[in-house]
């Protein structure tokens, strides 16, 4: 499958195409990225060098692609943060350029709004943007618990409340929605979960909690659900590869006490997980 990856970048570390390109590849796909911008490494950092790209440059690489002829053999375009406005305008214009070219290519949205415990930490008017713009062109997206419930306008804890909530988020247009991060009121203290629902159903996986906070694996779990997603077609059988590979990564950044995940090192997680989680129907 072919990919077209529009997301942020650094040099060090892995955090938005950085963390997004080498799973895709690593399970066999090909990655066309496009970097809104090019940092020394992740902001997370508080100190960081680089610049961020003029949303025109990624119109521009879209149509050297179509000059190229090859949009027509694009199977998904995947997004992450948007710095802007005009980048998200940008981004959607894309899709919709790709979606003329090949109609059944698939969009997938990761909506980096913000999280708990941080709140927004996006500029003015993106989250808005997610909201009314990107959420409703997608066909999946994979919001966090936090980014869920601004999208939905409600607190998801409850089991009744999250399906509400995504029902919700269903009904602006995406068919399938992983929420990569979940602490329900029936979710143990050592672990946690990810759900991911489509009109068909709402499936649980639930893997130990791990004493880690690190950047990028948002990215790399939208990565991986996406492509999973695109050669099954199956939420429950992409939810089950993703989390597994995930935690595994996630575990091998723990053990290793590292700052930046561990992609590299962990790369077979993405092929073999060392542990496989099945999903449950709730």
């Amino acid at each position: 499958m072919n990919i077209l990856s529009i997301q942020s970048h650094v040099t060090y570390g892995h955090v938005g195409n950085a963390a997004a390109t080498f799973p895709m590849q690593r399970l066999g796909h090909e990655v066309w990225p496009i970097h809104t911008v090019q940092f020394s490494n992740h902001t997370g950092y508080g100190a960081w060098r680089g610049q961020v790209f003029d949303a025109g440059l990624i119109g521009e690489c879209v149509a050297g692609m179509a000059e190229r002829g090859v949009l027509a053999a694009c199977d998904g375009v995947l997004s992450g943060y948007m710095g802007s406005a005009d980048t998200g305008i940008a981004i959607l214009q894309a899709v919709a350029t790709v979606k003329s070219e090949h109609p059944g290519a698939l969009y997938c949205c990761d909506p980096v709004i913000g999280d708990i415990g941080r709140g927004i930490f996006v500029r003015p008017g993106i989250a808005e943007f997610m909201r009314d713009k990107a959420v409703p062109a997608a066909d999946i997206i994979t919001p966090n618990q936090f980014e869920l419930e601004l999208l939905c306008g409600d607190a998801v804890a409850s089991r009744e409340a999250v399906r509400a909530g995504l029902a919700t988020v269903h009904a602006c247009g995406p068919k399938a929605i992983l929420v990569t991060s979940y602490l329900g009121e029936d979710t143990p203290e050592d672990s946690i979960d990810l759900l991911a629902s489509s009109p068909e159903g709402l499936w649980r996986v639930r893997t130990p909690r791990l004493d880690i906070s690190v950047n990028g694996a948002g990215d790399a779990i939208a990565a991986l659900f996406f492509v999973h997603m695109l050669d099954t077609r199956s939420v429950p059988e992409a939810l089950a590869r993703a989390s597994s590979s995930i935690y595994g990564l996630l575990r091998r950044t723990a053990e290793a006490g590292s700052r930046e995940i561990a992609l590299i090192g962990a790369q077979d997680e993405f092929v073999n997980p060392s542990t496989m989680f099945m999903p449950e129907a709730i």
